[in-house]
């Protein structure tokens, strides 16, 4: 079945509504997942493998934001041609991006496997602590490329409008997974070992069935070709590069934070812990917003539709501010449960309940970042949502949480990030809307993926 522009007639929010929702309860589901992974290491009653879970997060979250960026560009090309009504060039752009995804994310794997260890004793890991840490990573790392295909096929799926299916994907993989997770870590008492080997299956599956929507239902893959990947290699590239600087603004800002919080020792980071978990379960929809909309974006873009590319920006930022302000309500009803459920306390009570109260809240602004980034991302300006991630979690980030730890230990930490994390979110929201209300057409490109020639940057666009 061949690509369609869904996105180019009915209600921008009605797409912006049902895109994130469907991605909602998959990526959430599978965050769910994730967070009964670390449930499960709790009740074996050591806080330093709930801790070494922590220090592993801080370098697996760097390697998945490559794939994650990766994702953002292949959704962009893909989107943006099926918005121009060029198929044949949207199924061999996903190839050649698939290909190149995961070419990269072996080599990501391969560096973070032989330097673990020194990255974690970055992160402040010491002891046994680290040596867990570090075990974690090089079982589950390898899973790296495999997921890499998996994002890719997805990025397809939502590229062509198919929320539903790309939905199943994460829902099929993180099932198979919560039913592994028990039995391998707490049943077989395989420990942390059971966690990366649910974590590799998870991701195989992932691959699996996003391959087969991809290729079965839509068929939105060519067969692969070097000329294809080699005409693809630059505008990804292009696009990639950016959008993976981005990305990785979040896991170092991460990482500053965790080392941080170290220092207050494994009950504190055993509650950063928890609070990662929280976050993405809680915005889970935040985070498939970030990815629902550059197909929304860059089909109506595609298509010079540029009145439909303004009200996808402004229906966005509104479901941003409903969305966070529900789930703050609910995640500080729940600060009490949370803390027993996981055997927090002391200074992991304290990073919890900080969180539930102020930090949550702050999560607004860090949406609106995430909307602002992605129409930058899609519409031909990756820079400029690489610069305000980073202004948050490069430059603002470890002055202000040093500070704020002096006067209010642990928990200041997180009032660090509320802070900084509104300051960019208002920047980034007035900048990206000053963006989107001066765009003009994108003017018609074309690639001869055959011989290579003619090829013009396929993001270009003038402004008035």
């Amino acid at each position: 079945m061949a690509a369609e522009a869904k996105f180019l007639t009915g209600s921008t929010l009605g797409h912006v509504i049902r895109m994130t929702m469907t991605g909602a309860t998959g990526i959430t589901f599978v965050f769910i997942v994730d967070a009964a992974n670390l449930f499960w290491i709790s009740q074996l009653g050591d806080p330093a493998l709930v801790a070494a879970i922590g220090y592993a997060f801080a370098i697996q979250f760097f390697s998945v934001s490559i794939g994650v960026g990766m994702m953002i560009a292949a959704t962009a090309m893909v989107s943006r041609q099926i918005g121009q009504g060029n198929t044949s060039l949207s199924r061999q752009t996903a190839t050649a991006s698939m290909i190149l995804a995961a070419l990269v994310q072996a080599l990501v794997a391969a560096i973070v496997i032989y330097w673990r260890r020194e990255l974690l004793g970055l992160a402040g890991a010491s002891g046994e602590t680290l040596a867990l840490a570090a075990r974690y990573l090089a079982l589950s790392l390898p899973s790296l490329p495999i997921m890499a295909l998996g994002l890719i096929a997805s990025a397809a799926l939502r590229a062509a409008g198919d929320g539903k299916r790309a939905m199943f994907v994460t829902l099929s993989s993180g099932g198979v997974a919560v039913l592994m997770d028990p039995v391998l870590i707490f049943w077989l008492e395989l420990g942390l070992d059971g966690a990366a080997a649910s974590l590799f299956l998870f991701r195989i599956i992932l691959a699996l069935v996003a391959l087969r929507f991809a290729i079965g239902t839509h068929d939105l893959l060519a067969r692969p070709s070097m000329a294809a990947f080699l005409a693809t290699l630059a505008p990804f590239t292009w696009i990639a590069a950016p959008a993976i600087a981005t990305q990785m603004a979040t896991p170092f800002g991460n990482f500053v934070v965790t080392s941080v919080i170290s220092e207050f020792g494994d009950d504190a980071v055993a509650g950063w812990a928890v609070v990662n978990r929280l976050t993405v379960v809680a915005f889970g929809g935040v985070f498939a917003l970030a990815g629902a909309i550059g197909g929304i974006f860059g089909q109506n873009f595609g298509a010079g539709q540029l009145d439909r590319v303004r009200s996808t920006y402004r229906d966005a930022l509104l479901f941003v501010l409903l969305y966070c302000t529900l789930a703050w309500a609910i995640l500080f009803a729940a600060t009490q449960p949370v803390a027993q459920a996981f055997g927090l306390r002391g200074a992991g009570y304290d990073v919890l309940v900080a969180y539930t109260q102020i930090g949550a809240g702050a999560f607004i602004f860090t949406g609106t970042l995430f909307v602002a980034s992605a129409a930058f991302n899609t519409l031909g300006r990756p820079g400029r949502a690489t610069l305000m991630s980073w202004l948050r979690d490069g430059v603002l980030i470890w002055p202000v949480a040093t500070w704020m730890a002096g006067v209010w230990a642990a928990q200041g930490v997180i009032y660090a990030q509320a802070l900084v994390g509104a300051i960019a979110g208002v920047l980034a929201a007035w900048w990206g809307w000053t963006f989107v209300r001066t765009l003009s057409p994108l003017a018609p490109e074309t690639l001869d993926l055959t011989t290579r020639r003619g090829y013009r940057d396929p993001n270009r666009y003038r402004r008035r």
